[in-house]
């Protein structure tokens, strides 16, 4: 049997080496504070809080950024991913799945066995009384660490993605949001004693705000503000939402705005080329994530039926549904299978099959939007980077050999497609409906 060598240019296997000095420092120092969050578990440091998050969190969040900084003097501004699937980590060797296991063990933990993260809390714990007046618990804990994830490596891809405008903007858009919208803006209204509430979150995907008794409770609620929530979360999700996809597609959202997106944009940008981009997986997707906004869409009208009735007709039925849809699909697809299989499937997985949000916006971007990627056929090389790098598993170069407008529901439109063109083939626009190529 004859053995094939595959020889790695000396240029990438420096390029992949971690012996720039801060990169070696910053891995230490995030090795360090990743051990000492662990070893919290142990309730060591459940009387010194403070020094547990410095130590922690603190020590690894600042090893990460000090990992990430060469790369604004060792790369030159353009995305150069020579050699990305040599490294371990990325290409789904035993590295991966033990970053996978990480992954998913860490959900598993946090949803269905609590009690195990409770000395760990801890570490949340002054970041917590700063914002909410309150101690932490594990759900401050996660959107802490979801957070800093965003934060870090939004700072990453500000690095890798200097050249693009457009990237910079969106980048700096999904850690706005993730870091006002979804950690600071909930946590101060709880300290004035107000309903936890994140404002860039709609139904269906943040389910249960059109459930009868969280609409009831916020409309009903005696200050300006909850009515105000209630009136919020009715408006965006039945008025704004198509408004802004007819003229912008999903990408305003998914790419913009959602704290899926912007996990999945940030720390999931690195396994992006994992997706699946054969047939069989686009037959799945479709048929997959239209059920889950077809079981949302169900169990809300049930809920409703039941409070109509009053329990008369339903009865107990409806809330039984609800709790299945939050453990099958809210907890088990959003969070174990979404985010730990990052490493295996791509970083788009809950949003490419699972989310019923992104149905709802892929089908107006597929038939009624102004949103669309052009493409140039003449100039296509068939060099494959765009479908390599599409998240969303589109064979991107399919429609760029034929010249046909991309208008495909999943597209997020990231424009990463666009960016590793080497021939500019690739454009994101604007324009009339009737003059899209379907």
């Amino acid at each position: 049997m004859t053995t094939v060598q595959i020889h790695i240019p000396d240029e990438i296997q420096r390029r992949y080496r971690s012996d720039h000095p801060l990169r070696r420092t910053g891995l230490a120092l995030f090795g360090i504070g990743l051990l000492i969050f662990v070893v919290g578990a142990t309730g060591i440091f459940s009387t010194i809080p403070l020094l547990y998050s410095l130590l922690s969190l603190g020590l690894a969040t600042t090893g990460a950024l000090l990992f990430i900084i060469p790369g604004i003097t060792e790369r030159k501004p353009g995305i150069d991913n020579d050699g990305i699937m040599f490294r371990p980590m990325l290409n789904r060797k035993s590295v991966a799945w033990l970053t996978a296991i990480v992954f998913t063990g860490f959900y598993v933990l946090l949803y269905w066995f609590p009690s195990s993260l409770e000395h760990m809390v801890v570490a949340s714990d002054p970041l917590s009384w700063a914002l909410r007046g309150k101690a932490a618990d594990r759900w401050f804990l996660y959107g802490t660490l979801y957070t800093l994830a965003v934060l870090v490596m939004g700072a990453r891809m500000l690095i890798k993605y200097r050249h693009s405008r457009y990237h910079i903007i969106r980048t700096l858009s999904v850690m706005f949001f993730q870091l006002v919208f979804a950690m600071l803006l909930p946590s101060i209204l709880q300290l004035f004693n107000q309903p936890e509430f994140y404002f860039h979150y709609f139904w269906p995907l943040k389910y249960d705000y059109l459930f009868p008794s969280k609409i009831t409770f916020l409309l009903e609620n005696s200050t300006r503000l909850a009515v105000f929530m209630g009136f919020w979360a009715i408006v965006m999700a039945f008025i704004a939402t198509p408004i802004l996809t007819y003229f912008y597609g999903k990408r305003w959202y998914c790419s913009w705005v959602c704290g899926c997106g912007a996990l999945a944009e940030t720390l999931g940008d690195p396994w992006r080329q994992l997706s699946d981009k054969s047939l069989s997986a686009w037959r799945i997707e479709r048929w997959m994530i239209h059920s889950v906004l077809v079981f949302i869409t169900v169990v809300t009208l049930l809920l409703w039926i039941n409070s109509a009735t009053e329990g008369a007709v339903l009865g107990s039925f409806s809330y039984s549904f609800s709790r299945i849809y939050g453990f099958l699909i809210g907890a088990m697809f959003a969070g174990v299978i979404g985010v730990g299989f990052y490493p295996l499937m791509g970083s788009r997985v809950w949003c490419r099959f699972g989310c019923p949000q992104a149905a709802i916006l892929g089908l107006i971007q597929r038939f009624a939007s102004r949103f669309r990627i052009t493409t140039n056929g003449g100039q296509c090389i068939s060099c494959g980077n765009c479908s390599t790098y599409c998240e969303m598993g589109i064979d991107v170069r399919w429609y760029a050999q034929r010249g046909q407008d991309i208008i495909r529901a999943s597209c997020v439109g990231c424009g990463v497609c666009s960016s590793v063109c080497p021939r500019g083939v690739l454009n994101l626009e604007n324009g009339p409906v009737s003059e899209r190529l379907h």
